[in-house]
């Protein structure tokens, strides 16, 4: 390793572990509003307030083309997953201690390893599938079942990895044929219908300071994929995808510190192992000819909240694509 990739690393470390130190900053406002409103109408609101700063992004296409998809099926299954995926994060991110959630959708990576196979081709050894079974066992230790009592948030916990791996496969399998500003517009379009029409039936009136805290979750959403765009730029997604699990200990600090939250044996001993399967499994991608596709270590995303972008769009509309084949 050369002394310029060696402080490429470093940097993309640093500005990966800034960004989901942000995100996590991000889920207690979540959390906070989830007591008062229904996840669609955070949802509603801080995308509504994401528009203006993704339109400026949008805007930096220079892409001259039209925005008809070129795998309109396939885009509709994305638009599906992230719906999903986002509306259930923002339930069990209300619902559940934050490190719960965490540890449950740590599993995302090792469901995108299972999803690889049917969408992506990708042909996964002994090795990966026994990390994928170790890293679902230790979702089954945090989960508990028969010994505690599994709520609505768990479940949701677990749409929220599902509706994420589902995405990151199809982007994955699509991404090299449709536009950035495709694969974000028709997301954020769908989102904005689909949870404007629930709205009647589930809205509440916001004083002021609610809706300032709407705008922070947008806003604070935005940064922390500028973030999280600059840490791919710097250092090599092997190095810097990781990065997403120091989560856990912003959980365990805000959980305390904000929720009167506690810590419980189960869900150290399970995120431990959940963690773990995915460094395996990420570690195994890195090795050029255990995947073809490396489909973990290009995931690389916030799918777990609805007002983030896919970064790996906006790295390949700079030209970034190709730094970790």
């Amino acid at each position: 390793m050369t002394a310029s990739t060696a402080k490429g690393n470093s940097q993309g470390a640093l500005f990966a572990l800034l960004a989901f130190g942000i995100f996590s900053a991000h889920d207690v406002f979540i959390k906070t509003l989830g007591g008062s409103y229904a996840p669609m109408q955070i949802l509603f609101f801080s995308g509504l307030l994401s528009f203006p700063l993704m339109t400026l992004m949008l805007i930096g296409d220079s892409t001259k083309d039209h925005v008809r998809p070129a795998h309109p099926w396939w885009l509709a299954l994305r638009c599906l997953a992230m719906l999903v995926s986002a509306t259930a994060g923002f339930y069990a991110v209300a619902n559940l201690p934050l490190a719960q959630f965490y540890a449950i959708i740590f599993a995302t990576p090792l469901l995108i390893t299972v999803l690889s196979i049917p969408i992506l081709g990708e042909t996964v050894r002994l090795r990966r599938w026994a990390a994928v079974i170790v890293g679902l066992c230790g979702v089954m230790i945090v989960l508990r079942p028969g010994s505690a009592e599994l709520g609505a948030g768990h479940l949701a916990a677990l749409f929220c990895a599902m509706g994420g791996a589902t995405n990151s496969v199809v982007v994955r399998k699509i991404g090299r044929d449709e536009r950035a500003v495709v694969l974000m517009l028709y997301p954020m379009l769908v989102s904005f219908l689909v949870l404007g029409a629930t709205l009647p039936f589930v809205y509440k009136p916001m004083p002021i300071q609610h809706l300032g805290l709407m705008a922070l979750i947008a806003a604070f959403s935005f940064v922390a994929m500028l973030c999280l765009i600059r840490a791919y730029r710097f250092g090599e997604a092997v190095i810097v995808a990781p990065m997403q699990y120091s989560q856990i200990l912003w959980a365990i600090l805000y959980g305390a510190l904000f929720f009167g939250e506690t810590l419980d044996p189960a869900t150290i001993v399970g995120a431990s192992v959940v963690i773990a399967s995915g460094l395996y499994i990420l570690f195994r991608e890195s090795q050029g000819s255990s995947s073809a596709n490396k489909p973990v270590l290009r995931s690389r995303s916030r799918e777990a909240t609805g007002s983030s972008l896919r970064v790996s769009s906006m790295l390949r509309r700079g030209g970034y694509e190709t730094m970790d084949d």
